[in-house]
């Protein structure tokens, strides 16, 4: 399986995008995608509070899985059930549920509401998921478990570790989804895994964990635990840096071609077998960091990721097909960069993000930094206490003007662009952090020069 994931924490895409979108997964050699829905889930009743106000419609749920179908595409949905919970504790109805009450970020797992809530939230989901052969329980990056009191008391009467207490709170989730009778297996990230002893894994129940690049050791530890089967996680976007706005392209098909490597070395873990692989592209690293590198902008690299996993490498073939599919003339992967027009969803914002990456903040510099006429008779003081020398401010004024104007159009354009794919919340944060920094001291400078 080769499940591409959505990760909808952020610059959650409108449904017409999906539309657009889930053919050119599936011809791109995807079978299923994995959706991590957290506030864009439909919640009801109780659970209404966590709900974006831009939120999919339980239509909209509904119509995601009929194109998913339409185009072959499994549909695995992914509800953290451990860490990663801040779009839920952020909440003051939920906030006593809190590893650290300083925290939102981990679930206490001794408060008798987190299972209650957690067991109504599956509930939920996996109602609207009837079709799901899988559930993705998340797990990953419990920080600060056992830091909280109620832990400590618990390890201290027990005698036991955090281990074991990670263990048990997933032994909790994992016996609810069984007593569901909707013979759904369970995925899982194995970082927490990872720091678990093989005689406490072994007593654990079983779902499918995800392993790492450096793979050899924790598959050999997961053989040893009586697994049954292991999926990789890869990546095609989201993972060089919170703030990245655009995707390294060799660095991701060097991951891709590790994990291939991996794959070959699999039949000498029987009888553990490879059952799949997650290409994760992440949107934010949590619920309260900025945006990453948006969809439109990963989707070349996504190709290249997919491309290379299906064909066993980066071959010419792989090359020409990705070029074929994406209605592109070349590729420089050192460069990052795709030549041509390109013919994807959302390739006007591939080449308009670009475009912002490559020469806003540098033209505004330029013209604002290097232009003596600006230093000298148009300085901070001379705005501030509102005087000049006419002469001296035409000799930059109409450069400056024409400067201003050209990318405040391009900006109404690419906002549109963005308009037509994202929500409201979504298109003021990306201008906000991507274009506004360097765009507003321009605006400052004709507003103080007009």
């Amino acid at each position: 399986m080769r499940l591409v994931h959505l990760d909808l924490k952020g610059a959650a895409p409108r449904v017409s995008y999906l539309e657009q979108l889930f053919p050119l997964l599936s011809r791109l050699g995807a079978n299923g995608i994995l959706i991590e829905y957290e506030d864009m889930f439909p919640f009801k009743g109780e659970l209404e509070v966590l709900k974006s106000p831009y939120a999919y419609s339980e239509e909209d749920i509904e119509w995601i899985q009929q194109l998913a179908e339409l185009h072959k595409l499994e549909v695995v949905p992914l509800v953290q059930t451990f860490g990663h919970v801040e779009f839920i504790l952020k909440h003051a109805k939920y906030q006593h549920l809190r590893e650290v009450e300083r925290f939102p970020n981990s679930f206490n797992p001794h408060a008798p509401d987190t299972l209650a809530l957690l067991k109504s939230i599956l509930s939920q989901v996996m109602e609207k998921h009837r079709r799901s052969s899988w559930i993705h329980i998340g797990a990953d990056e419990v920080f600060h478990l056992g830091e909280g009191l109620d832990s400590k008391n618990w390890m201290n009467r027990n005698k036991a570790d955090t281990g074991t207490m990670y263990l048990n709170h997933i032994r909790e989730v994992l016996d609810f989804i069984s007593t569901q009778n909707w013979g759904l297996r369970v995925l899982m990230w194995d970082d927490m895994l990872r720091k678990i002893s093989v005689g406490a894994l072994r007593a654990a129940p079983r779902a499918q964990p995800h392993s790492p690049p450096a793979a050899g050791q924790f598959i050999t530890k997961y053989v040893e635990s009586g697994f049954e089967a292991v999926w990789f996680a890869s990546a095609f976007k989201g993972t060089t840096g919170p703030a990245q706005s655009w995707p390294p392209l060799s660095y991701h098909l060097k991951n891709q071609l590790s994990w291939l490597r991996v794959r070959e070395a699999m039949p000498r873990y029987a009888p553990l077998h490879f059952q799949g692989i997650i290409l994760t592209g992440w949107q934010r690293y949590d619920h309260y960091s900025v945006l990453c590198e948006l969809l439109p902008v990963g989707i070349p690299s996504l190709a290249i990721c997919l491309q290379t996993l299906v064909n066993g490498g980066f071959t010419e073939e792989t090359r020409r097909k990705v070029l074929d599919v994406l209605g592109f003339q070349s590729m420089q992967l050192e460069q990052s960069t795709c030549e041509g027009r390109g013919a994807f969803p959302g390739a006007e914002i591939y080449h308009m993000v670009e475009q912002v990456n490559g020469h806003l903040k540098e033209s505004i510099a330029k013209a604002l930094e290097e232009e003596s006429a600006i230093k000298g008779w148009f300085s901070p003081y001379h705005r501030k206490h509102q005087f000049g020398n006419p002469r001296n401010m035409e000799s930059f004024g109409s450069k400056v003007l024409k400067l201003h104007e050209d990318w405040e159009s391009f900006v109404h354009d690419l906002r549109a662009r963005l308009e037509s794919i994202y929500f409201p919340d979504t298109v003021e944060e990306w201008m906000e952090e991507n274009v506004n920094p360097y765009l507003d001291p321009l605006r400052d400078l004709v507003r103080d020069y007009r």
